[in-house]
């Protein structure tokens, strides 16, 4: 019988199919996933201006995703600890594959592709081992898993393909956990979350850690910007009352730089930056802490805060252009100079960029 799938790789294959590329959906700027009011979750495409351009059903709440290079297809992730992922068709909905998480393991809430679109990496938690997986999906055969290996650390979370598309970075949080023990973190007084440079092949290329007095900071969240610089957001496991800097910049062969407002204004964030973006020039980096309703603009070449600006429950931040688009649980879409638009939905905590 055909499947539908293989009747979709003909059409492809003899030129008859019609694009199936982002402009087929409205060519949205990021994803994220929320809630809608009648409580269902969707994945939805969002533009820099505001515009939702779609939404389709997730079978549960989802965290992160993941957007095909080329196609009008994303893979939504489950909140971690989810063992599900699906693969779906923006356009309608469909779902194209189902992901789920080997024995003895779940997934994170992000993944990356290839350049080419033709392999999916997952972050991964090998439960049992304590050790942080990179799992690895032959997208062409229907998202088939085809291998693995190591993050280079302890529950990798943020995973993002490198600008020079041969090689992963990754957020190793640190932090140890175990399904049967809810969201419990096992591993606190030993903690140590590291950035992990990896070949497409799972080579460790470099291995960038934090003093061990900001060992109890869990690396988070990442965003990448063209000349290869890395942000990443952190959030304390340890005292509130420590206020330690909870956003990093870093580039391979150097140490990593921590960014600070004030003591004061990072104890707002409440340790908890929830995502982080560069600005589209890469000039700018911030990061947003829906439990402090606060946001922090820096500029990267001095450290220096340039901005602090106040939003009740925001965590998605995406970079356009010099600036930035940022979305709240309570529905805003908006930008440091005042509100874009407002929808009946729940943001949820990332925006994801599509290379339309």
């Amino acid at each position: 019988m055909t499947t539908r799938r293989r009747l979709l790789a003909g059409l492809a294959a003899s030129s008859l199919m019609p694009s199936l590329g982002w402009s087929s959906v409205g060519t949205p700027d990021f994803l994220s996933a929320a809630r809608r009011a009648d409580g269902q979750f969707v994945l939805a495409g969002l533009t820099r201006k505001g515009d939702v351009t779609f939404t389709i059903a997730l079978p549960a709440r989802g965290h992160a995703a993941a957007a095909h290079p080329d196609r009008a297809e994303a893979v939504a992730f489950a909140r971690r600890p989810g063992t599900f992922a699906v693969v779906l068709d923006c356009r309608d909905g469909t779902v194209l594959a189902r992901l789920t998480a080997p024995a003895e393991r779940h997934f994170y809430g992000h993944g990356a592709f290839s350049a080419d679109g033709k392999r999916l990496y997952t972050s991964e938690n090998d439960y049992e081992a304590g050790l942080g997986i990179i799992g690895v999906w032959d997208v062409e055969a229907g998202y088939r898993r085809i291998g693995e290996f190591a993050s280079g650390g302890v529950g990798p979370h943020d995973i993002k393909l490198m600008p020079d598309g041969r090689s992963l970075v990754v957020a190793n949080g640190g932090i140890e956990t175990h399904p049967d023990m809810g969201r419990t973190k096992l591993n606190l007084p030993v903690m140590q979350p590291s950035l992990s440079y990896l070949s497409l092949d799972g080579d460790l290329l470099e291995d960038v850690t934090l003093p061990w007095a900001q060992h109890k900071n869990s690396i988070r969240h990442l965003a990448l910007h063209a000349d290869g610089t890395v942000a990443f957001a952190m959030q304390w496991q340890g005292a509130l009352k420590d206020s330690p800097p909870l956003l990093g910049l870093h580039q391979r062969g150097t140490p990593p730089r921590l960014l600070s407002v004030s003591q004061d204004s990072d104890r707002r964030l409440n340790g908890y930056a929830g995502s982080v973006s560069l600005s589209g020039d890469g000039a700018q980096v911030a990061i947003t802490s829906p439990r402090g309703g606060i946001l922090h603009v820096f500029d990267v070449t001095s450290g220096a805060a340039v901005a602090v600006h106040e939003a009740t429950d925001v965590c998605g931040i995406g970079g356009v252009g010099q600036g930035f688009v940022y979305t709240t649980g309570g529905g805003l879409v908006g930008t440091l100079n005042g509100a874009l638009q407002r929808h009946d939905l729940q943001w949820d905590n990332h925006l994801i960029a599509v290379s339309a």
